[in-house]
């Protein structure tokens, strides 16, 4: 996808740039990950910087501008994307559009009537207009009366003195039972024939139509009873406020004792509400009392409550969940699918810190021979390249201790048995075998002589063992000199009857092979090879090198066998490696900054190759151009020249030098560097004048 990105910047066309606008809205949070966020800022650096520079349409420029915004809100759209209507959702809203017409004509029907008082307007318009004004006193079918009332009617306020208030049910004896509820249902309902409602013959039968008319025989009744009763005594509101609180926390109280004691209803006493008022008021005074009597049954409360929750600490430590049980192992199938994918990402984003973590996650140790298996079966078919960064992976794995060499071997066994039989169809095989296995030759990886001796025992009785070894140490010849891998032969104790048929003469095979070396001859063939190269394949090959963190004897291996001394001396070289190693040393995460231990790491390499006054002015100039070609990055240049200072690398005569340089060929970006060190070179006159007057 990164690859699909790129090519899609590249081409500055509307129509690359919508594609690209589209892919990046659908898979942008999933590229956007840490490890790929310097990645991913690059991106949009440039599609901002396309914005800017507005050479495209308008719409194009939304549409980038728009992808931006979608990274800076955490990639959540704006509008969420709704997808097609089930048939559910449209019934329903069709339904409360039927619902919304409907009222909206109920509103247009109200607003041509004429307000003839709140009862008749309010109830949408029952009861046709009489003349003059009025409404009709005509029973509806819900059983309601229209009442005739006129807009001026005038109020007489001595009728407020005659309203009853409802009497409160006293604490003791009242009756909270379901079919009290029901018998005072019946008082507001008369028509009710339900089973669980008595007949009272006593009570007066109502024809009428309007059943509100029980409430007025209902306050009748009241009234006469209370008529004999004193009104109750005038309250502050502090007053009436505690005694509701405390009639709703009696009610609650009675309504959980009435439904235990409905048998002896009967016998319980009746509390009027002057008798709970006056109680109320007693209590009122007797407060400061009652505070200082219940002090003693407050602590106690406190005890017993501070030793249930002991008890519940207790009962939650006895039956606090057991951890969980151990992950189950994978089992074979789970991990190869698992290496499958890690292996398909590492070899499409080539991050080999990332594969070391996720190989590590599998936590299956005695099953990692699976992961070697599909590493050399999923590459085996693919390119050089493919196939030498699987060979990097499993000997990082070996390194770091991941891998046992034992989960090593046995992963590359089945291969090996069946490779005769795979010649058939891939006859190289024994090349690319190579290429995957060569790398753990390398140093920390597994040791010559105990790597070859266990690779070629499922070859020996083929015949095809020395084939194998040949083709590894012509590899390795490519990274260290002839010489230096004839010792390394030599010194694990290896000898070539050991890996050949016995009806097969050894000094002629290795005539033939061309490895005499591993004799400790030392032939004119073994030094032939070594060819002219140019800058971009120096780099090429010096990069993979520093991006595998090859140690600098490695490096030097390389250099001794690739290159002659002419060549390793030219100022293509100087600048090459000088090139490779800054940039290696360059991190970026907001700005850009110099990695100190980087430098130091390959101080002795740049100090061995860097061994004059010329060669060192060559390595600043390499210098100059990376900041020409990363476009003068604030303060990088400075930072690389501190390092390189502080490890000794380059001299204060090499810098001045490089300062006062008037070489035609070195002027581009000359000026702006100089004003980007220039601190750096007041620092270091003040520091040998100092050393000077000491």
């Amino acid at each position: 996808m990164h690859d699909c990105v790129v090519k899609l910047l590249k081409n500055h066309d509307e129509e690359s740039l919508e594609c690209l606008c589209r892919l990046l809205s659908t898979i942008g949070k999933d590229l956007d990950f840490e490890k790929a966020k310097p990645r991913m800022d690059q991106y949009f650096n440039q599609m901002d910087k396309i914005i800017k520079e507005r050479k495209t349409s308008s719409r194009i420029r939304f549409m980038l501008q728009d992808v931006l915004d979608l990274r800076k809100n955490n990639w959540v759209p704006r509008r969420a994307d709704q997808g097609p209507k089930t048939i559910d959702q449209i019934h329903k809203e069709a339904e409360m559009e039927e619902q919304r017409e409907q009222i909206k004509v109920q509103q247009q029907l109200l607003s041509k009537k004429d307000g003839g008082g709140r009862m008749g307007g309010g109830m949408g318009g029952r009861g046709p207009h009489a003349q003059g004004g009025g409404r009709t006193s005509q029973p509806q079918d819900e059983g309601w009366n229209t009442v005739p009332i006129s807009k001026n009617r005038p109020i007489d306020a001595t009728r407020f003195s005659k309203i009853t208030k409802v009497e409160v049910a006293p604490i003791g004896g009242v009756d909270t039972s379901p079919a009290q509820y029901l018998r005072a249902f019946q008082s507001f309902s008369p028509t009710c024939k339900c089973p669980f409602c008595p007949v009272d013959s006593n009570r007066p039968a109502t024809s009428t139509l309007n059943r509100f008319s029980a409430l007025q025989q209902s306050g009748s009744l009241l009234s006469s009873a209370d008529s004999d009763r004193r009104a109750p005594p005038h309250r502050s509101s502090s007053s009436r406020e505690r005694d509701r609180v405390d009639r709703d926390r009696f009610d609650r109280f009675d309504r959980n004792e009435g439904r235990q004691g409905r048998d002896d209803r009967g016998s319980q006493t009746r509390l009027t509400k002057r008798s709970f008022s006056r109680e109320s008021q007693d209590r009122g005074s007797r407060g400061r009392d009652s505070r200082d009597a219940n002090e003693p049954v407050r602590r106690v409360a406190s005890m017993t409550d501070s030793r249930d929750r002991g008890s519940r600490d207790r009962v939650k430590g006895e039956n606090a969940p057991t951890p969980p049980p151990p992950k189950p192992a994978m089992t074979e199938e789970e991990v190869e699918k698992k290496a499958k994918a890690i292996i398909e990402e590492y070899l499409h984003i080539n991050d080999s810190k990332e594969a070391l973590q996720c190989v590590t996650e599998l936590n299956s140790a005695s099953q990692l021979f699976v992961f070697v298996r599909c590493g050399v079966e999923s590459t085996l078919e693919r390119s050089t390249l493919a196939r030498e960064h699987m060979g990097r992976l499993l000997h990082n794995l070996v390194k770091d201790g991941i891998l046992a060499t034992q989960q090593y071997y046995r992963g590359l066994e089945e291969t090996l048995e069946a490779a005769e039989d795979i010649a058939i169809d891939i006859p190289h095989i024994w090349l690319y075998l190579a290429e995957l296995i060569t790398p753990m030759l390398h140093e920390g990886g597994i040791p010559m002589g105990q790597l070859f001796r266990e690779i070629s025992k499922p070859l020996v009785p083929l015949g095809k063992a020395a084939v194998l070894l040949v083709k590894i140490l012509k590899l390795l010849c490519k990274g260290m000199t002839p010489k230096k891998v004839g010792a390394m032969w030599v010194g694990a104790g290896l000898n070539w009857n050991d890996f050949l048929p016995e009806d097969q003469d050894m000094n002629k095979f290795v005539t033939e092979q061309e490895v005499e070396f591993t004799l400790g001859e030392e032939t004119e063939s073994a030094e032939v090879g070594k060819k002219v190269l140019s800058g971009a394949e120096l780099s090429k090959e010096l990069d993979q090198l520093l991006e595998d963190d090859a140690s600098n004897q490695r490096i030097t291996d390389w250099v001794e066998a690739n290159l002659d001394e002419a060549q390793v001396a030219s100022n293509q070289f100087i600048r090459a490696l000088m090139t490779c190693v800054c940039q290696s040393a360059i991190v970026c995460v907001n700005t850009y900054k110099v990695n100190a231990q980087q430098i130091n790491k390959r101080a002795a390499l740049l100090q061995k190759h860097l061994c004059d006054e010329q060669k060192e002015l060559q390595a600043l100039f390499a210098l100059q151009a990376l900041m020409v070609h990363m476009e003068q990055p604030a303060n990088l240049l400075r930072m690389f020249f501190d390092a390189l200072y502080d490890e000794d690398v380059i001299k204060e005569e090499a810098f001045y030098k490089w300062e006062s340089s008037k070489d035609p060929a070195e002027q581009t970006g000359k000026g702006v560097a100089l004003k980007s060190v220039t601190a750096f070179f007041t620092w270091l006159r003040e520091a040998e004048d100092e050393s000077d007057k000491e």
